[in-house]
């Protein structure tokens, strides 16, 4: 569960982050293809964008995660894994 300083280690909190930045990456991809629009492209529907943000919020999270456990690591004023 955790690592051996009791820290939540990136994987865990991967998961835990996983829906609220999938949910994030399809209201971006949603709003992206309504910007695109202007240049000719056709929107993309809600569920289409909901269906994308699946294995594109992958990726997303892991980033998150990282960025999430740096800032906890300098709450908690650990050093940064070298």
């Amino acid at each position: 569960m955790t690592d051996a300083q009791g820290r939540w280690p990136t994987g865990k909190l991967a998961i835990l982050l996983y829906p609220f930045t999938a949910a994030a990456v399809a209201i971006n991809l949603f709003l992206l293809s309504l910007m695109g629009q202007a240049i000719g492209l056709s929107a993309l529907s809600p569920a289409t964008c909901l269906w994308l943000c699946l294995p594109l919020g992958l990726p997303a999270t892991w980033a998150v995660a990282r960025w999430v456990r740096g800032l906890m690591d300098e709450a908690d004023g650990h050093k940064p894994p070298d």
